[in-house]
């Protein structure tokens, strides 16, 4: 069986890159989740796959990254020839190939929900909204009788968003329900269209309002990624970058690296703008945790270990990866400068 993206994934990866990326998720109903857990676990670690996958009653999510052959012979387990058998037929599945090792673990997970909510009303598996294909996002979004709103959380909300979504300024998923109860009516918002990173949140988002009475729920399929991917930026509604759960930090349109970099005290991402805050200090505090001592002295040792890592000619969690990214990053900023230094008008 084979997932809904698979007709547009490369099936040779280009030998360049010899990881492929694999980011996964399907709301279907899993019983025996604790069970599925040992076996996925042994066969991900029998092929030298590396990163995390969350199993739960509700699903599975996660992203893991291996050789290409390793995660096609994943994507046989989990669609095919494994234990699952046909119960995650049509999941999101993302490829992408990556230079250096995206992660240095495997874990699989056993939780009680892929997405947090506590709401046990929200069942993607039994109802859910429209999807909304991105070349098709525009035109709902600009229509004035339609309610956007961004399910995300507050610091993913802060990098960039689309043009005239609602903000529920959320600490966390769980607070969603919080904010539907005091801002939205079934009654009065008669259409609703919701986005999230990568298309899981709001779909459970949008199962959530069904169960509330709302009638016409919409989503954008695949999420802001898909959308960034796919829509030219001249046509585009989105504003600023999008935070992305890993080393990368933010993307903008086409997934070119962002310019976002990762506070280690608070894990918040930082704009070039916060990084030029006087209360910000590499990988030590930056203006969003300048008071929390705690999260300063946990940075510090962090970096300490990291230092120690390198001495002993080993790697440190996380560090391959962010420093191939920090590079990126630095060369896309010298590209710039040269492009700007080119296009100056002379005196």
């Amino acid at each position: 069986m084979k997932p809904i993206d698979a007709e547009t994934t490369p099936t040779v990866p280009q030998p360049m890159h010899p990881y492929k990326v694999m980011a996964i998720y399907k709301f279907a109903a899993l019983p025996d989740a604790e069970a599925l857990k040992n076996p996925l676990a042994s066969f991900c670690c029998g092929h030298a796959i590396k990163g995390t996958l969350i199993l739960a009653p509700e699903g599975i999510n996660g992203t893991v990254a291996g050789s290409a052959e390793a995660i096609d012979a994943l994507a046989d387990y989990l669609f095919a020839s494994g234990p699952f058998g046909q119960r995650l037929e049509g999941a999101e599945v993302k490829y992408s190939f990556a230079d250096a090792a995206p992660f240095l673990r495997m874990k699989v997970r056993l939780k009680p929900e892929i997405v947090t909510l506590r709401a046990p009303e929200a069942d993607p598996s039994r109802q859910v909204g429209t999807y909304v294909e991105p070349e098709d996002w525009n035109r709902l979004i600009e229509r004035n009788d339609v309610v956007l709103v961004d399910t995300r959380n507050d610091y993913e909300v802060g990098l960039g968003t689309f043009q005239r979504a609602l903000d529920p300024a959320t600490a966390s998923f769980v607070e969603f329900k919080d904010y539907v109860a005091k801002n939205l009516d079934a009654q009065r918002d008669k259409k609703v269209a919701m986005f999230c990173t990568g298309g899981i949140r709001c779909e459970k988002a949008s199962s959530y309002l069904l169960s509330q009475g709302f009638e016409e729920v919409f989503h954008l399929k695949g999420g802001i990624l898909k959308y960034l991917e796919v829509v030219p930026p001249e046509e585009s509604r989105f504003q600023g970058e999008c935070f992305v759960f890993d080393e990368r930090v933010s993307v903008g349109h086409g997934l070119e690296l962002g310019t976002a970099t990762l506070c280690r005290a608070c894990r918040r991402p930082l704009t070039p703008q916060d990084r030029r805050h006087a209360d910000y200090v590499e990988n030590i505090s930056c203006p969003h945790c300048a008071e929390d001592a705690a999260k300063h002295r946990a940075a510090a040792e962090r970096q300490r270990q990291m230092a120690l890592a390198r001495q002993r000619g080993g790697a440190h969690l996380g560090d391959a990866v962010s420093a191939e990214a920090q590079q990126s990053r630095a060369r896309k900023k010298h590209e710039a400068e040269l492009s700007r230094q080119a296009n100056a008008k002379p005196d």
